[in-house]
């Protein structure tokens, strides 16, 4: 059985209530989403959203006992606004986002997330999405390859990588291990045994780039606290340095205005968790609560919060 992670703090900090109306903006595998619906029962609904049909269709047979209180919609959470409009959502008193990728895409999607298993060069969540990994690393150019690599993979052999990418697409590269080998001769050997893969980093900034994963979530987060009703409850889990500097960022420039952090540190996965999920080893679940008499602003404060690292 799937278990999501975080799921006994993402409870204690969503505290959800009896017939209390919440939002998973990432679905995923379904674990939080039939957490919250436990815990929302007789008739507390949750509305649902993952950009992949595939996890979609899936999350609507494990929640079929639910049927009548969730509500799926597969769709890119940075349309949160629209979609809860469209979807006529009531008063929301917490909302989820946990932007880890799911186990379903490194497992069974056959996209190229994962580069222990040969697979197309996609890496897109959503198969309408025009861009692909394998068009990056065809056709972009080594200034431009370099960047994503630096900025979004934090890579330091970045211009390495680059160069090797560009001098071997003579020939078209189509999947992950064509990617992988060519990441392991640019990367000097000393550095191909570490506790991270060598392709990690890589891997991670072509997926991030691909599917413009942080873009989407500063676009995200303040519709979420915008659609909260006074006193509701938003929890963000990341899973890397630049998805965790967003959402800090984000809590120390509404913090002043209007809400209260709830989390002046990251919670850390326990150690019982990580032995259990070593995919959890990362996670970092920062949490707030909308203000109860401000209403919501659209402009950030110039006065920073309070707020730990």
């Amino acid at each position: 059985m799937h278990v999501p992670v975080l799921q006994k703090e993402v409870l204690k900090y969503l505290d959800p209530k009896p017939n209390q109306n919440f939002i998973d903006a990432t679905v995923g595998e379904g674990g939080h989403t039939m957490s919250i619906l436990e815990r929302t029962s007789p008739n507390g609904k949750l509305l649902g959203i993952d950009w992949s049909p595939e996890i979609i269709e899936n999350c609507k047979l494990k929640i079929k006992s639910f049927k009548k209180r969730a509500i799926l919609v597969c769709d890119n959470f940075a349309n949160l606004k629209e979609i809860v409009k469209r979807e006529r959502f009531p008063a929301v008193s917490g909302i989820l986002f946990d932007l880890g990728m799911s186990s379903w895409h490194l497992t069974e999607a056959g996209r190229g997330f994962s580069f222990s298993k040969n697979g197309p060069l996609d890496m897109r969540y959503s198969p309408q999405n025009p861009l692909t990994a394998e068009k990056i690393v065809n056709y972009w150019s080594k200034l431009e390859i370099e960047k994503i690599l630096r900025e979004y993979g934090e890579e330091r052999f970045a211009q390495k990588i680059a160069e090797k990418i560009i001098e071997t697409r003579t020939k078209p590269i189509k999947t992950t291990f064509q990617l992988v080998e060519i990441i392991k001769k640019a990367v000097p050997s000393g550095h191909q045994h570490q506790k991270i893969h060598f392709a990690t980093r890589t891997f991670q900034a072509l997926r991030i780039t691909v599917n413009d994963e942080l873009n989407n979530s500063e676009k995200a987060f303040p519709q979420a606290l915008e659609i909260l009703k006074p006193g509701g409850r938003l929890v963000i889990i990341s899973f890397h340095s630049l998805e965790d500097r967003i959402v800090k960022n984000f809590y120390r420039s509404r913090s002043p205005i209007d809400l209260k952090i709830l989390t002046k540190k990251p919670v850390r996965p326990q150690k019982e968790e990580i032995e259990i999920n070593p995919r959890a080893r990362s996670a970092k679940l920062r949490a707030c609560q909308k203000s109860k008499r401000t209403s919501f602003s659209s402009s950030p404060s110039p006065t920073m919060g309070g707020l730990g690292s």
